[in-house]
């Protein structure tokens, strides 16, 4: 089974992040979970993004608020995709800032964006990566997909009475 980590730049973020963490768990992938800071604890994050695919991570969900340079950090150094959770925290310009600081990304360096706050479309999108290459993921992708539709057409007829 390929494995997605999860990461984000505080523990204030974990609120948002959960939403990626319980929709790969629902796709039944397995995930690492970790605070890795850019500005805090850039060892750390040197470390992470540098050996990564070594340890068996195949996609990185990486959260962040303010100026937001966790998920650009990463891909600069893995060879992994990285999916980038623009987060809009106590700090932020609107969450502005997150998102521009997420999706501006230089030719070679490319980071994956979500929504603010978008950490559930992370998840799905890392599921969607991993199914490509998983048959098992897949099925659940079309099924959860299934299941949205027929919640939309259960509304629709609900309109109708």
């Amino acid at each position: 089974m390929m494995k997605v980590a999860v990461i984000m730049g505080s523990i204030s973020d974990m609120p948002v992040m959960q939403e990626a963490i319980d929709i790969l768990k629902a796709f039944d992938i397995e995930i690492e979970v970790d605070i890795v800071s850019a500005h805090r604890t850039p060892e750390k994050l040197f470390d992470f993004s540098n050996n990564a695919h070594t340890r068996g991570i195949s996609v990185v969900i990486a959260g962040a608020g303010g100026a937001a340079h966790l998920p650009g950090m990463v891909a600069s150094m893995s060879p992994l995709p990285v999916i980038g959770v623009p987060i809009k925290s106590s700090n932020s310009i609107d969450g502005w800032d997150s998102v521009l600081s997420i999706l501006q990304m230089p030719g070679g360096v490319p980071v994956a964006t979500v929504a603010l706050n978008g950490a559930k479309n992370a998840g799905i999108l890392a599921a969607q990566i991993i199914g490509s290459h998983n048959k098992s993921v897949m099925e659940k992708i079309i099924k959860y997909k299934t299941g949205l539709k027929e919640a939309v057409n259960i509304a629709a007829e609900s309109l109708k009475k």
